[in-house]
């Protein structure tokens, strides 16, 4: 059917005649042509299962690692109180609701485009006409003239190739992109309070670590004062002493520094100035860990994963935008009309000899706009392909970010253990270098020694516990998982 349109419209050597508009009106009616097919999604290549997990982890009876809440996977009370402030105040997500309102109302303006437009009008207009212009007055007629005006104007256009249609779908489909964008802030957020909380109790700790550390050093260069004063030590014994206590000290201000600016961040994301957080008194490793559930399998991204369903949406909103374009190459067919009253006594207004009416068809052809249209629908295409490859881009980048996270998943809890055994070894080396010390038959260094090494293990394991619990909130996260606002 375009191809029609094109033969009898859109050619050079174009003449308008009645046969001409008959035939265009006539194949109208009888096919109701369509310049857009039904949507197809945008092929994908997805494979199996993810990377490094097998078939039978994939799958299972219950929730998928990704299908469970977020309360189900944070369950810890002030995290949650944290999360649920954060989905309740914060100001992105107060931003993405607006912008989603103002997206709604251009849909409704969309949807109204089909739909006849109907609008009344009322006046009253006094004027006064030249009593010796070019054209004379009747005898008895006075210059004055008043007139009473009332009528109602109804048009239609005839939405033959789906233009408005067509832009009906793109707002609609700019709408559902929008809502997928609040969700993937929403998840998001969530995982980024999650980080934040996580950093904040490892942080804690690592502190409280070191402030036990420096009491230890303390009590050590105690010790080698009262060698020294016994005769059994040496200056240098308490100088290297002094210099450990201090070397002990100095990660101090920065761990401050760091566990403020983790509480700031909470306490922004939540919509609240600045200030102090309350949170569980707890060691790392004492933090309730995700639950070890399958992880389904990579076609689920498609539906669970907002960013994905965003990219989504803007290829249909593109591909109705393009639909729209070609719609316009073709000519729009109108109905208009008008009834009313025109008098100009008020004794006879709105009297059936005042009544003025008028309706017929109009038919609009792009002549000399044709080849900017056609332009238009270039740029609109090429718009297409963008958010296609947009899609896809989408599509392998959460891929990637799931198979990252389950190996991070698993060498953080490897690397865990490492450290944890590590940490015991070097726990049993510091205690025998200290007796060894106190015994007279090891020098200061070896104590020294084992001190600085124990302090750098037990900051390593709390850092190795804090990666396992991140590498989960990132795979919950990768895996399109949290965003569903309350339980």
């Amino acid at each position: 059917m375009q191809h029609l349109f094109r033969h009898l419209f859109l050619r050079p050597s174009f003449r308008l005649s009645p046969q001409r508009i008959g035939v265009a009106l006539i194949a109208a009616a009888l096919t109701g042509c369509a310049t857009r097919g039904d949507y197809v999604r945008p092929q994908a290549a997805l494979p199996e299962t993810f990377r490094d997990v097998d078939a039978a982890a994939s799958t299972g009876t219950g929730k998928t690692f990704a299908e469970l809440d977020w309360w189900e996977i944070y369950r810890e009370p002030q995290l949650e109180l944290l999360i649920r402030r954060t989905l309740d105040r914060n100001r992105d997500l107060k931003i993405a609701a607006a912008r989603i309102a103002e997206s709604r109302a251009n849909l409704g303006v969309a949807e109204y485009g089909p739909l006849p437009a109907i609008s009344a009008g009322a006046g009253f207009t006094r004027s006064r006409v030249s009593s010796v212009g070019s054209t004379p007055l009747p005898p008895n007629t006075g210059p004055n003239r008043r007139n009473w005006r009332a009528t109602i104007d109804a048009s239609y256009e005839i939405d033959f190739w789906g233009r408005l249609s067509s832009l009906s779908d793109a707002a609609f489909n700019d709408l559902r992109a929008l809502e997928a964008a609040r969700e993937t802030i929403t998840t998001t957020l969530i995982g980024d309070v999650a980080t934040a909380y996580f950093d904040l109790v490892a942080l804690d700790q690592q502190l409280k670590i070191t402030e036990q550390s420096v009491a230890t050093r303390q009590e050590f260069l105690d010790l080698t004062q009262r060698r020294l004063q016994l005769g059994a030590g040496t200056r240098v014994d308490v100088d290297r002493a002094q210099a450990n206590l201090t070397a002990a000290r100095v990660p101090i201000p920065d761990l401050r520094r760091r566990i403020t600016l983790a509480e700031n961040l909470l306490r922004v994301l939540s919509g609240d100035a600045p200030g102090a957080v309350e949170r569980t008194k707890v060691s790392v490793d004492e933090l309730p860990g995700a639950p070890e559930v399958p992880v389904g399998l990579p076609a689920r991204l498609l539906e669970r994963r907002p960013d994905v369903r965003q990219a989504e949406h803007g290829v249909y909103a593109a591909s109705a935008r393009l639909a729209s374009q070609k719609a316009a190459l073709f000519p729009t067919f109108s109905l208009t009309g008008q009834f009313g009253s025109d008098s100009g006594l008020l004794e006879n207004f709105l009297t059936a000899p005042s009544r003025i009416w008028s309706i017929g068809p109009s038919l609009l052809l792009p002549i000399l706009n044709a080849q900017r249209n056609r332009l238009q629908v270039d740029a609109a295409a090429a718009r297409e392909v963008q958010a296609i490859e947009q899609y896809q881009k989408v599509v392998e980048q959460s891929l990637r970010e799931v198979a990252d996270a389950l190996v991070g998943r698993r060498e953080f809890a490897q690397a865990r253990q490492v450290q944890a055994e590590q940490l015991d070894a070097l726990r049993d080396v510091n205690r025998v270098a200290l007796r060894r010390y106190e015994a007279g038959v090891a020098n200061y260094f070896e104590v020294i020694d084992a001190q600085r090494e124990l302090l750098a293990a037990e900051l390593a394991l709390v850092q190795a516990q804090r990666n396992v619990l991140i590498s989960s909130v990132q795979l919950y996260k990768a895996l399109g998982g949290g965003w569903t606002a309350q339980p």
